[in-house]
């Protein structure tokens, strides 16, 4: 049985990273962690970057797994949306790298975690860019800049979800998705 030395290095440093955080985690505690020597890990990665970047896109594959599982060409837009950025959220607060890295920047700002923050975001908006280019196709939406569209809705859901708790009562995913219906299918001028 042949031992995948690369694997054993990449959750080695997953898990170093979830733990410690991108700044605290060194190539010796990977090293380590995977029972291997520093030199085995320069075999295949040759900075701690290179590292992290290739868990960032093992981690973006994973979301859109999971996004994935949750769209239906069945559900209207609106549903469809709700259900993955709920999973989205879900997927952040409970996969512990994504949630160590959230507060690392939030703490130390660290550039390569606030980089790979941005890059999970971009992953998002580009894949509800998507979904909003196939519903306007479709015609369950308005013609409209489906980039901005989905910066606002990702935002406003987050928002949602993490600051209007800080100071009010948290809405549950039902009350979320009723919010989306009403101010964003209904709209909240009278007609």
């Amino acid at each position: 049985m042949s031992i995948d030395r690369r694997k054993l290095i990449v959750d080695a440093a997953t898990q170093s990273f979830a733990l410690y955080g991108y700044k605290a985690t060194t190539m010796d505690q990977v090293a380590k962690l995977a029972g291997v020597g520093k030199g085995t890990i320069y075999t295949f990665f040759t900075t701690k970057e290179e590292l992290f970047d290739e868990i960032m896109n093992s981690l973006i594959q994973d979301m859109k797994r999971v996004a994935d599982q949750e769209y239906d060409p069945g559900r209207t837009f609106f549903d469809n949306l709700s259900r993955i950025l709920s999973r989205m959220l879900d997927y952040r607060e409970k996969h512990q790298l994504a949630h160590k890295m959230v507060q690392e920047v939030r703490d130390m700002g660290t550039p390569k975690a606030t980089e790979g923050l941005n890059r999970i975001e971009r992953a998002l908006l580009g894949y509800i860019e998507v979904k909003i280019g196939t519903a306007v196709e479709k015609g369950e939406l308005k013609p409209c800049d489906p980039g901005l569209t989905a910066f606002i809705l990702v935002k406003l859901y987050f928002a949602l979800a993490t600051e209007w708790p800080k100071s009010n009562e948290p809405l549950d995913k039902e009350s979320m998705t009723d919010i989306f219906r009403s101010y964003l299918m209904d709209g909240i001028a009278p007609q």
